[in-house]
């Protein structure tokens, strides 16, 4: 894959574009998740966004079932990739949890 820089890369790529994908969702005792995994060599950087399309998707519980559909990749400009990074990187302190407690003895 060539290097670009900001600008080059703004400029080679469309804004927006459509995709198919795959979604794998998960319903179990041990799981619950969903994955949507992209066709070809996509990447996803910081600000963009991934919309699925298509009905509604309800797995029973017990299963775990596969899918595709169409997804819409709306590629973030610049600002807003600088904009997650910094915002990203202060929710995820938010996330951890400190505790400092004296050592007694008993």
């Amino acid at each position: 894959m060539t290097d670009f820089t900001m600008t080059d890369r703004t400029m080679a790529e469309p804004k927006q574009f459509d995709v198919g994908c795959t979604i794998e969702v998960s319903h179990t005792f041990d799981s619950l998740h969903a994955h949507v995994t992209l066709d070809g060599d996509i990447r996803i950087r910081p600000g963009d966004e991934v919309i699925v399309h298509g009905e509604p998707i309800k797995v029973p519980y017990g299963e775990v079932q596969t899918f595709r559909r169409i997804a819409t990749v709306r590629r973030a400009g610049w600002l807003e990739q600088l904009w997650t990074r910094i915002t990203g990187r202060a929710e995820f302190m938010e996330l951890l949890e400190f505790s400092f407690s004296e050592r007694t003895k008993l």
